[in-house]
């Protein structure tokens, strides 16, 4: 998988507008946290999908970018949690172990 480095709050509004022509991903990582090390690896043990694009944020590096994400997609902060992105605003998220690549590609495949 070939993750993006998720480290400025300008990257947001990159992400916003890239989102109009294809889902963007985000994925919050923390790297003190077993869990959100499992399912980072389960992300990555799968084949990655094609028409996505897939952004890692180290949150604990990064603190102030996952408090923005939360205020600029308006949801609730968790850890690991992943964001889909499409038309500008997040139309899936999920946590922890309800995190997975199949139920990420039948939400980017809806309108």
């Amino acid at each position: 998988m070939q993750w993006i480095s998720l480290t400025d709050s300008a990257q947001l509004e990159q992400i916003r507008k890239k989102s109009i022509e294809k889902p963007q991903l985000i994925f919050k990582h923390s790297t003190r946290c077993s869990t959100s090390q499992l399912v980072k690896n389960r992300l990555e043990r799968t084949q990655t999908p094609e028409g996505i694009d897939f952004y890692l944020l180290d949150l604990i590096s990064y603190r102030p970018v996952s408090n923005e994400i939360s205020e600029t997609f308006r949801v609730f902060h968790e850890s690991p949690q992943v964001l889909l992105i499409r038309n500008g605003e997040c139309i899936y998220e999920e946590s922890h172990l309800g995190i997975a690549m199949d139920e990420i590609l039948e939400q980017s495949r809806q309108n």
